[in-house]
Order: structure tokens, then C-alpha cells, then sequence
């Protein structure tokens, strides 16, 4: 047991959905209700005898969910592990049931040894209190005395870059004060596990890497640590095993090259082809922009899972419009199998097709692009694509639509035995010359 930092078994957690709490009742709505009770329950037994099987005053029960469900795992002191999985898959909840945020519906979770939690900005701060005094705060929930919190105290401040504000009340920091101060006392302040969740996403590239860096300190300290983030390449860096959830499921433990490839391709089509169900809620949610399908054709114009690097190949993306759109414009991602971007595209990047486009009539297109040859490296390879008009309305997005992969056979310098690094594999123009003595 000793070696066991958490242990979860069969946990689940379920929600209410669909019925909202009434408002307050007065005196007066009371006596009106103490009065109107017989008539409604003449009207009920009259409806039952006339065969209604829902008369007026049935009330049917409230709607349920299961964010998780039969969710059973381990987790070693000082291991670092990684949770993945689309959004609603269950995540959160799972790190909220762990941080004692909320209560399970079913199983349990034991958890040995203090817990620092990362839920979202500010987590466990009082917004009227400073920063100096929520830091002796967390500590003081953490268990830890007041002498190890001002050993540590220099430096949480110098780490939040809040020196000038920490005697101010947290209220008046901006979001991104709120992060940095949140992260140093969560990961400063020694517990003994560390949960962080995708919080991280809202500093800026330079505070990412900054916490980037002490987390990898704190998991070579010993520390167990609970990371869940959609940046795959943090994931990778960070953790040795990782855990994918979909549906409120577990559906994976596996190392984490082969947990994050898992995630980015399950589900998606093989053949070159990813088809859009129109009673799917995300689709239908998109309205007046239906997506139909996306398709990956080689240099021939055929459907294909799989193109060559030296010819090129289109991507077409096929929709409907269900009534007229103003500014429309669509486009395709293209990242790694790791989920690292590689670059984005749109219809009217052109300024002339823009002013030609800008107004699209209800009805079906298809808007599609070429992808030139002797550019990428073999591999496997994600497209998403998006539908919006620019600050006005994001339409769709789905930002791994499809995985197709790139044969680099005869690509630039492939005569040379050895392996390319990197997504793209250009040919660039070179020129030898003598040097000029």
C-alpha cells in the first residue's frame, strides 16, 4: 500500500440535468398553492381514468447524466500521469472527485497524501483577501505550518511575478496575475500530489514553458503528479503513462507515444473520408452551416487514406448552406499524428475570392484546395476544419476530422538512408559555388 499514491475504484459520478430550482415562494404563493392542491389532484385522478398517461399535473422525473462511469485505476508515488480525451469526456470530474470538490454517485477514490489542485484560475483563493494572505491560505488548507510556508514564500512571488501587487486583493488582479499566483502556490507550496488541469492554457506561450519547466521539477522530485492538458506535446514531455477517457469511460492506460496516438486517430476514417451525421448535436448546433464531408484525393483526384509526398494531393471539404451567409469563410488545420499544428488555410485567404465570396446563397459547395507536392515528410498526418465569419459567428469546428497518411518515397534526399526529422520535407533550391578569396 505503501507505494500507492491513488487508488480508484469503480467511480462514477452523475449529474442532474434538465430541471432548474424554482423561485422563492411567498406567503401568499403558499396559501394560493394550499388552495388550489384539490382542484389540481381532481384534475390528476380525472385525467388517470380518462386513460391519459401523462394528465396536466404529472410531473416526470428529472433527466441524468454520467460524466463517469466504472472508472478504475492506480497511481504510483512519484508517477506522472497524463489524462486525455475529447471535451465532455469525463476529465474534470474525475480531477474534481479526486481534489474532494464533489462527491462520487458510486465507487471511491483513496487518495495518500496532501493533494495541491489546479481546476481553473484562482482555485481555493478568497478575492477579497491579498495575495500575500491567500498563499498563507492554501498553505494553512494544505496542512502545512506557517514556517514552511514563509520558507517557500520568496519564492511563490518571485516565480507569479507579482511583487508589486502581493499585498493587493486578489479581486483586482488581472486573469493572467490570477494564473501565475494560482500555479506557484499549487506547485510551490510541496504537496504531495499535484493536479493540474488544462488551466495552463490561459497564460501566454512564455508563463506555458515557465510551468512546464516546474512541473518536470516537481516530477523529478518524486512528487505524483495528475496532468490533463489537450497540448499533446506536454503530455509527451511530462508524463510516462497516460489515460484516455471517452464518453465518461476509460477506455486506455497505455505509455503515452501510444495512449496520444490512440486518441488522435480513434474514430477517424481510413479511407480518406470523414461523413458528418445531420442529426449529430454538434452538427446540428452549426446551423445554417451543415457539414457533409471531408475528403483527402491524391494527385488522380482518388479518395485515399494515403498519398505520395513527391506528387501532392487536394483536400475538398463539402457542406451545405441551409439560408445565406455574410462573410463565410472555411478552412482546413493540418497538424502531426501528435496533434502539433502545422498550419491553417481558408477559402477566401485570397482578398479577390473574398470580395467575389462574400456573400454565399443557401445551397451545396464544395470548397477545395491543393496541397503541393515535395513538401511534407512521411507520416501520419490530422486535418480539421472550420466553418466561421470572422468575430461575427464560429460556425463548426472539428479539429481532428480525419487522419491520412504520407508515403515519402522518392521525396527530396530520400536516397540518402536516413531518417528525416520533423513534419516537412521540402525541396529548396541550393546552389554550389566557390567562395570569393
Amino acid at each position: 500500500m505503501t507505494d500507492i499514491a491513488i487508488r480508484v475504484e469503480d467511480l462514477g459520478k452523475r449529474y442532474r440535468i434538465g430541471e432548474g430550482f424554482g423561485a422563492y415562494s411567498t406567503l401568499r404563493d403558499r396559501i394560493g398553492d394550499l388552495f388550489a392542491a384539490p382542484v389540481r389532484r381532481l384534475r390528476r385522478r380525472r385525467g388517470m381514468e380518462a386513460g391519459d398517461p401523462h394528465p396536466p399535473s404529472a410531473v416526470r422525473g428529472p433527466e441524468h447524466i454520467w460524466a463517469l462511469r466504472h472508472i478504475s485505476f492506480d497511481v504510483e508515488r512519484g508517477q506522472v500521469l497524463g489524462i486525455i480525451g475529447r471535451n465532455g469526456a469525463g476529465k474534470s470530474t474525475l480531477l474534481k472527485l479526486l481534489s474532494r470538490v464533489t462527491e462520487p454517485t458510486e465507487g471511491r477514490a483513496e487518495i495518500y497524501g496532501r493533494v495541491g489542485s489546479l481546476l481553473e484560475v484562482g482555485t481555493g483563493f478568497h478575492p477579497e483577501l491579498t495575495g500575500r494572505e491567500n498563499i498563507y491560505l492554501n498553505g494553512a488548507i494544505l496542512g502545512m505550518r506557517r514556517a514552511e510556508i514563509e520558507r517557500k514564500f520568496d519564492e511563490i512571488v518571485g516565480f507569479a511575478e507579482v511583487e508589486k501587487f502581493i499585498d493587493t486583493p486578489v479581486k483586482r488582479y488581472s486573469s493572467g496575475m490570477y494564473l501565475r499566483l494560482a500555479f506557484a502556490v499549487a506547485a510551490h507550496l510541496e504537496p504531495e500530489i499535484l493536479v493540474v488541469d488544462e488551466v495552463l492554457a490561459v497564460g501566454d506561450a512564455e508563463f506555458q514553458r515557465k510551468c512546464l519547466g516546474k512541473m518536470s521539477d516537481v516530477a523529478q522530485q518524486g512528487r505524483t503528479v495528475l496532468f490533463v492538458s489537450h497540448n499533446m506535446s506536454a503530455i509527451l514531455r511530462l508524463t510516462q503513462e497516460t489515460l484516455v477517457l471517452d464518453g465518461g469511460r476509460l477506455v486506455l492506460r497505455a505509455p503515452s507515444a501510444q495512449a496520444v496516438d490512440h486518441y488522435l486517430t480513434s474514430g477517424l476514417a481510413q479511407t480518406g473520408e470523414r461523413r458528418w451525421d445531420p442529426e449529430d448535436g454538434k452538427v446540428a448546433a452549426a446551423a445554417p452551416f451543415r457539414p457533409v464531408a471531408l475528403r483527402v484525393l491524391d494527385h488522380e483526384g482518388r479518395l485515399s487514406g494515403q498519398v505520395a509526398a513527391v506528387d501532392g494531393f487536394q483536400v475538398e471539404f463539402e457542406y451545405e448552406l441551409l439560408e445565406d451567409i455574410t462573410g463565410l469563410r472555411v478552412g482546413i488545420y493540418l497538424g502531426t499524428s501528435r496533434g502539433e499544428p502545422l498550419f491553417t488555410s481558408f477559402d477566401t485567404d485570397d482578398p479577390e475570392a473574398f470580395e467575389r465570396h462574400t456573400l454565399r446563397r443557401a445551397g451545396r459547395y464544395v470548397s477545395r484546395c491543393r496541397v503541393p507536392g515535395k513538401l511534407l515528410n512521411g507520416g501520419r498526418f490530422l486535418l480539421g476544419v472550420n466553418a466561421s465569419s470572422y468575430r461575427i459567428r464560429s460556425y463548426f469546428t472539428d479539429e481532428h476530422a480525419l487522419a491520412f497518411t504520407v508515403d515519402a518515397t522518392g521525396a527530396p534526399g530520400s536516397h540518402w538512408p536516413e531518417h528525416r526529422r520533423g513534419p516537412f520535407r521540402p525541396a529548396l533550391a541550393w546552389e554550389i559555388a566557390e567562395a570569393v578569396q
